[in-house]
């Protein structure tokens, strides 16, 4: 058996390898495939620009009308469907809207699939959508098991495929995630430091879903890396209602847990699990328990802003950037440019001690949060051109 030195360094060089890998896939998407120019060779954040609509100076192609001419195959209007697992909470919320933001800005239509968390219902509506001969479907939180038949019929015949936050490996297929490996490590070394290596703590996690098997893995490592934190509490199910099922769960916590010192942290690895955590704490007037999470939206950022706020760190990207990086490799793989089989969103540490007291907007974390902005990721040039054409309609 191996020691605990030793499968920590494994663990270190398999961190390094897969953050390796992410910088290689984000520059290869970050190039435009085929029409790239060497402006747009490089991934980058770029608060300042729409990432519906980067800068013109950004997405020129150096002035190569070749680069910046609309694919023949983008000539008329696309058809986009996007097959979900889920269509519940304010991550999704936020992230859909970024597709159809993405969709509408290229002059494109957009059908959403909801298969009410039946991966069955989901292969189906992958089938159907294949019937209504689209342009292109975006996959959100698919497994191979349940998918894989119906999109090798999507592939035959023609249709890109885009799935976000599944495990597809057929080839054709572009899969984006937000790299669910340092999503964890990123929140769970900041438990660790405010826990100063020691400590209880009650953990938010479900299985079956590809994010969350990956989190895991984050979370394992951990007790690994920090054997006095002590995880004393699980709980987690996707519900109709998940913030307010994992609210009575916790609430069950609270009761086992009732002393100060007996649970210092909970760790959710999805914010709805932070909404239903929150709201325990906070109506039972627990300040003793400090949240560290996975996920920050709009709609969570009051919550996390709010004075006393449990909830003081989450490691995150932009739903919305998610949304519109997946959609812009949908329309990348139709124009039938060069697309990379894998892409990660890298994400950031926010710290609610980093904020102002002061209320702000989704748009102003930038402004407070080193790297956090709207990324060009997957943008070539002709994009500008697809998106003033579609506003002259």
């Amino acid at each position: 058996m191996k020691s605990a030195k030793q499968t920590w360094s494994l663990i270190i060089v398999i961190m390094l390898l897969l953050l390796t890998a992410c910088t290689n896939e984000q520059n290869a998407a970050g190039t435009g495939g085929k029409n790239s120019s060497p402006a747009n060779s490089a991934v980058q954040d770029a608060p300042q620009a729409s990432a519906i609509e980067p800068a013109a100076s950004d997405a020129s192609g150096g002035g190569d009308a070749a680069q910046t001419e609309i694919p023949e195959r983008l000539r008329k209007p696309l058809r986009i469907a996007l097959v979900t697992r889920i269509t519940t909470g304010s991550f999704f919320a936020q992230y859909s809207q970024g597709i159809r933001d993405q969709v509408e800005a290229f002059g494109g239509e957009l059908k959403i699939y909801d298969s009410n968390n039946d991966l069955a219902k989901m292969a189906s509506n992958i089938e159907a959508a294949v019937n209504e001969k689209v342009d292109a479907i975006l996959v959100n939180n698919g497994t191979a098991q349940a998918l894989d038949p119906a999109v090798r019929k999507a592939l035959d015949a023609g249709i890109p495929v885009v799935a976000y936050d599944s495990d597809l490996i057929l080839p054709g297929v572009t899969s984006i995630d937000q790299d669910d490996y340092l999503l964890g490590w990123q929140s769970l070394k900041q438990l660790a430091t405010d826990l100063n290596g020691e400590g209880r703590i009650g953990v938010l996690w479900v299985a079956g879903y590809l994010p969350m098997e990956r989190r895991q893995v984050m979370i394992e490592a951990f007790y690994k890396r920090y054997p006095k934190i002590e995880e004393v509490a699980r709980a987690g199910t996707v519900t109709a209602n998940t913030a307010l099922d994992t609210q009575a769960q916790v609430e069950a916590w609270l009761k086992k847990f009732p002393k100060e010192g007996e649970l210092d942290a909970i760790y959710t690895t999805w914010n709805e699990f932070t909404r239903g955590a929150y709201q325990a704490l906070k109506q039972a007037g627990r300040t003793d328990i400090r949240i560290y999470g996975i996920d920050l939206t709009e709609e969570d950022l009051p919550l996390f802003q709010a004075e006393d706020s449990p909830w003081v760190a989450a490691s995150a990207t932009n739903p919305t950037d998610i949304g519109q990086v997946q959609t812009r490799l949908a329309y990348q793989k139709v124009a039938g440019e060069t697309v990379p089989s894998s892409v990660s969103i890298e994400p950031r540490l926010i710290l609610r001690s980093h904020l102002p007291k002061e209320p702000i907007s989704f748009a102003d974390l930038g402004q407070y949060v080193p790297g956090w902005g709207k990324s060009d990721l997957a943008w070539s040039p002709w994009m500008n051109e697809l998106a003033k054409g579609s506003k002259g309609k």
